[in-house]
C-alpha cells in the first residue's frame, strides 16, 4: 500500500531530497521505512509574493501502521481499471473531427476492436501549419484549414494547456497517453501542465500513426455535409466529397467553430439550444515585468518558469475573467470566415516570447442575444468579428490599456503587439456593446489591484476574442446520445459539453465507452 502526503510547501530552491525529508517528518517515518518515493504533483503558490512550491509526494512504505490521522496524509487504494467492451459493432462507427475529443474517442474505439472512419474537414497537421502561416503572412484564408479547423483541432495552435476544472479519473489516462505520444514527462506532475504548440503538433502526428496502425481510416479535407435519417435514427451521412457513407453510429466532435455544421444539423431537426459563452479582448504585458510583479526576487527561477495568472470579477449576473493565459506567447489571427477578425493565444513549449497574453472576457447569454433562435450566439459572434474587420480595415484592432480606461492618446509604448498579422490602433468602445466595455473596464481596475502593473498605460489590448466556447449545445441524454436522433453522439466543445483539451478528450472517451456498451447490447439482442 502507498500513501500520499499533500501540501508540502517549500522554497523554490528546495530539491527533491528536501521534499522527501518533509514527507517523512509528516509520516513519522525514517528513510529505511520507504520502499519507493516520487513527487506526484507540483504547483506554484505566489500569493502575497511569498513564493513557494507546493508538492504532493507518494511513498510506498514497508509498514503503514500508526500513520498520523491528518487531512494531508491519504492512503492510496489502487483503483480497478474500467472494463472496456470489445464486442464488434454492427457497422463501423464514424467520428467527425480530429480535435482532442475526436482523437481520444477514436483511440478508445480502436483499442476496443472497433476502429472508426474519421472525417476531418481540414488538412493534416503539416499542410495545415503551412496554410496557417501563409495566412498570417498576408495570404488568403482557407475556410476549411485554419487555426480552428484541421488535424488536432483549435488546440493545435494554442498553448497546449492541459489544466481542467473537471474532476474525472479519466483525465489521468489522457495525460498518460499524451506523454506516451511525445509530450514531456512533466505534464504528469505539474498542476498546470502544458505541451506547447510546437510539441503538440508532433504528438498529433504520433496519435495519427497509432490510429492507422489500429485499423482506423482517416479522410482529411472531408467535411460532414448532411445526415440520412430513417425512423428517427442515423442511417448514413453525406460528405463534401459528394460521397454517401452508410452509418448507424456517428460521433460529432466538430469543435466550437463549425457554424455551417450547426446550420446543417438544425435543418436536420437535431435538437439544439443556445449556450452562454464569453467575448472580449487579448491583453498583453511584458513577460519579464509580470514575472517580477508575481515572483519578486524569484523572478526567472528555473523551477518557476514564466508567471501565469487567473483572475475574475463578478458583479451581479455579470463577470469579467481571464481565460487561456499564454505566458511567453503570441496573439494569433484565428478567423475561420472571410472578412472577419478573431484572436487567440499561442505559446511554444519554451514559452520564451517577449510578451505574456491572456483573454479578458465578459459573459454573454440569452439576455444579450437578439432572439431565441438556437444559433443566436453564432450571430452575435459573427457580428462582432465582422465589425472588428471593418473597424480596422482588415487589421486587428489594438488599443493601450491607458487609452481604453482613461481616454487620450492611443499610441504604442513598450508593449508591442505580438499579433500574427496586421494591427491598427482603434477605439474598442466602437467595437463592443456598452455593457461589455464597462465590464472590461471594471475587470481591468480590479485586476490592477491584484497584480502590480496589470493596468500599466502601455499594456495592450487586441480584439476580438469571441471563440471562448461553443455558443450552442447539442442536446443529449445520460448515455451521451442525441435526444432527437438515435445513433448520434454529440461530444466535446462543439457540442457544448467541454472547455479545453482535457475535458474534450475525456468527453470523447466517454462517448466511445457509451457507444461500445450500446453496441454490445445491440449485438446481444440480435
Amino acid at each position: 500500500m502507498s500513501v500520499r502526503v499533500n501540501n508540502i510547501k517549500l522554497s523554490p530552491d528546495a530539491d527533491e531530497a528536501e521534499v522527501k525529508e518533509q514527507a517523512l517528518l509528516r509520516l513519522h517515518k525514517r528513510e529505511s521505512d520507504v520502499l519507493a518515493f516520487r513527487i506526484a504533483r507540483q504547483s506554484v503558490d505566489a500569493r502575497r509574493k511569498q513564493v513557494q512550491l507546493v508538492y504532493a509526494a507518494e511513498l510506498t512504505l514497508k509498514d503503514e501502521s500508526a500513520l498520523p490521522d491528518v487531512p494531508d496524509i491519504v492512503r492510496l487504494i489502487p483503483e480497478p481499471e474500467l472494463p472496456t467492451p470489445t464486442r464488434s459493432l454492427k457497422m463501423r462507427p464514424v467520428v467527425v473531427g480530429t480535435g482532442p475529443c475526436g482523437l481520444f474517442c477514436a483511440l478508445t474505439l480502436a483499442r476496443a476492436g472497433a476502429p472508426p472512419l474519421i472525417l476531418e474537414r481540414g488538412a493534416e497537421v503539416d499542410k495545415r501549419t503551412r496554410l496557417v502561416e501563409r495566412y498570417w503572412q498576408g495570404g488568403v484564408l482557407d475556410p476549411n484549414t485554419n487555426v480552428q479547423f484541421g488535424e488536432g483541432g483549435a488546440g493545435t495552435f494554442s498553448d497546449g494547456k492541459l489544466t481542467t476544472r473537471i474532476h474525472d479519473k479519466t483525465a489521468r489516462q489522457v495525460l498518460t497517453d499524451f506523454h506516451a505520444f511525445g509530450a514531456d514527462a512533466d505534464i504528469l506532475v505539474k498542476a498546470k501542465p502544458h505541451i506547447g504548440t510546437d510539441v503538440l503538433r508532433r504528438v498529433i502526428q504520433n496519435i495519427r500513426q497509432e490510429l492507422l496502425a489500429l485499423g482506423c481510416e482517416i479522410q482529411f479535407e472531408t467535411a460532414l455535409t448532411g445526415l440520412d435519417v430513417k425512423n428517427g435514427a442515423v442511417a448514413g451521412i453525406y460528405t463534401s466529397k459528394e460521397t454517401y457513407i452508410p452509418c448507424d453510429t456517428l460521433v460529432l466532435a466538430i469543435g466550437h467553430s463549425a457554424r455551417d455544421t450547426y446550420e446543417m444539423l438544425l435543418a436536420s431537426d437535431v435538437s439544439m439550444a443556445q449556450k452562454p459563452f464569453s467575448v472580449g479582448v487579448r491583453i498583453e504585458h511584458l513577460q519579464k515585468e509580470l514575472d517580477r510583479a508575481m515572483y519578486g526576487h524569484y523572478a526567472g527561477h528555473p523551477k518557476l518558469g514564466p508567471a501565469e495568472y487567473q483572475l475574475s470579477l463578478r458583479q451581479g449576473n455579470d463577470a469579467c475573467y481571464s481565460f487561456c493565459m499564454c505566458p511567453g506567447g503570441l496573439v494569433v489571427a484565428a478567423a475561420s470566415e472571410a472578412e472577419s477578425l478573431v484572436t487567440n493565444g499561442m505559446s511554444r513549449r519554451a514559452r520564451n516570447e517577449q510578451n505574456a497574453n491572456a483573454a479578458l472576457c465578459v459573459n454573454v447569454d440569452e439576455r444579450h442575444f437578439a432572439s431565441d433562435h438556437p444559433l443566436a450566439g453564432v450571430m452575435l459572434q459573427r457580428e462582432l468579428e465582422r465589425r472588428a474587420f471593418q473597424l480596422a480595415g482588415g487589421a486587428a484592432p489594438v488599443q493601450t490599456v491607458g487609452s481604453f480606461l482613461h481616454g487620450g492618446k492611443n499610441s504604442l509604448g513598450r508593449v508591442q503587439p505580438s499579433y500574427t498579422g496586421r494591427t491598427a490602433l482603434c477605439d474598442m468602445t466602437k467595437l463592443f456593446p456598452e455593457r461589455i466595455v464597462q465590464m472590461l473596464k471594471a475587470g481591468l481596475v480590479s485586476f490592477g489591484h491584484k497584480i502590480e502593473g496589470f493596468t500599466a498605460g502601455d499594456a495592450l489590448l487586441t480584439a476580438p476574442e469571441t471563440r471562448t466556447s461553443a455558443p450552442v449545445r447539442i442536446l443529449r441524454n445520460e448515455a451521451g446520445e442525441s435526444v432527437s436522433h438515435a445513433g448520434l453522439y454529440p461530444a466535446g466543445e462543439g457540442a457544448g459539453y467541454a472547455g479545453g483539451i482535457m475535458s474534450a478528450a475525456v468527453d470523447g472517451i466517454k462517448a466511445a465507452r457509451s457507444i461500445l456498451c450500446n453496441g454490445r447490447q445491440q449485438n446481444d439482442e440480435s
